[in-house]
């Protein structure tokens, strides 16, 4: 592995300058970014996939949606569609996570009130949210980090604790998008996925490393005591872990399958983002006859309805803040509440 990383590394290095010569076309105007009327929080990472998102999207739809209209935009990686789709706009609920994919329907079974949008054009995407009657006073994006086309009032950069963007390096040598100067743009870290017992010395000494001169969060996974087939919760320390499989589909599992004991011959593991076919049902359904399937709330989505034959349960889980959540939520109430046009 060390002597691949050696060989790609001018590879990388190559990316790493084009990416920030584009970064520099954006901060010097040669190339224009758009900003809009109402505040727009971007919330992304540095590097590829699996630091928590979804959850952090649902934490702000958790803290804002009860004062303002919310609307998500994501582009709906891995959808089977393109353009611009609104979840909430479309009737047939078995077609609404193909068109807008696993994490907005998943956001849309939860948050069924708030506007869940997809477009890979940004700037197309919020134009036509803000067409809508009512308008959205508030627009999350998700994984927008480097889309630099819209200038976001608000960055939230996310960085997960078993991978931090300082000891990483760019693509394809690491998993880096950009160089860590694009943590400049960032106006609050987040480091999620946390051992929930995370010291506030070995929390002092991850914001010395990251380097940051804005605030530094960190927040845990916790899982509810109770999992759901989409309609009835069942408490989970009634489930016979001995008699269930648990599947994933998602970046970085570890939490989950840690979390509810699995052993590697209950495990099934699929890539992130995994479009379950009719191969995969079927083996499911020959290969774990009379178990009970486990899975994750992403999973979840694109399981349901598929024709597994075996009861199918999900369990949710929440982004939580270790420490100082008074000052997150302020920092992120002060600029909705004071933002008339982002900047």
């Amino acid at each position: 592995m060390i002597i691949l990383r050696i060989l790609l590394f001018p590879l990388a290095l190559l990316y790493g300058g084009i990416t920030a010569l584009r970064n520099k076309a954006y901060d010097w105007g040669i190339l224009r970014s758009y900003t809009f009327p109402v505040p727009v929080i971007a919330v992304g990472n540095l590097s590829v996939g699996g630091t928590g998102k979804t959850p952090q999207i649902e934490q702000l739809i958790r803290l804002l949606h009860p004062h303002y209209r919310i609307a998500t935009l994501s582009r709906g990686y891995r959808r089977k569609s393109k353009g611009y789709w609104v979840a909430n706009d479309l009737t047939d609920p078995s077609s609404k996570e193909a068109i807008v994919g696993d994490e907005p329907y998943q956001i849309h079974r939860k948050f069924p009130e708030v506007t869940v949008a997809v477009d890979a054009d940004r700037v197309r995407g919020i134009t036509q949210l803000l067409a809508r009657k009512p308008q959205p006073e508030v627009i999350l994006l998700d994984d927008a980090f480097q889309h630099r086309r819209v200038k976001a009032g608000f960055y939230i950069l996310l960085t997960a604790y078993d991978d931090l963007y300082c000891d990483d390096w760019m693509l394809p040598t690491g998993t880096l998008r950009e160089f860590t100067s694009g943590v400049q743009r960032a106006h609050m870290i987040i480091v999620t996925k946390c051992p929930p017992n995370l010291s506030e010395l070995a929390q002092q000494k991850i914001r010395q490393r990251l380097a940051a001169s804005v605030p530094v969060f960190f927040s845990t996974i916790v899982y509810e005591d109770g999992v759901y087939d989409g309609q009835n919760r069942r408490a989970w320390s009634s489930v016979n872990k001995a008699d269930c499989v648990f599947v994933t589909g998602i970046a970085k599992p570890k939490p989950f399958l840690e979390f509810v004991g699995a052993t590697e011959s209950q495990t099934l593991r699929f890539p992130d983002h995994h479009s379950f076919s009719t191969q995969d049902i079927e083996r499911m359904n020959r290969e774990f006859a009379g178990k009970t399937v486990i899975t994750t709330e992403k999973d979840f989505v694109r399981l349901y309805g598929k024709g597994l034959e075996l009861p199918l349960y999900y369990l949710p889980m929440q982004s939580q803040l270790l420490q100082h959540e008074n000052q997150w939520k302020q920092l992120i109430q002060d600029y909705v509440g004071t933002s008339t046009r982002n900047r």
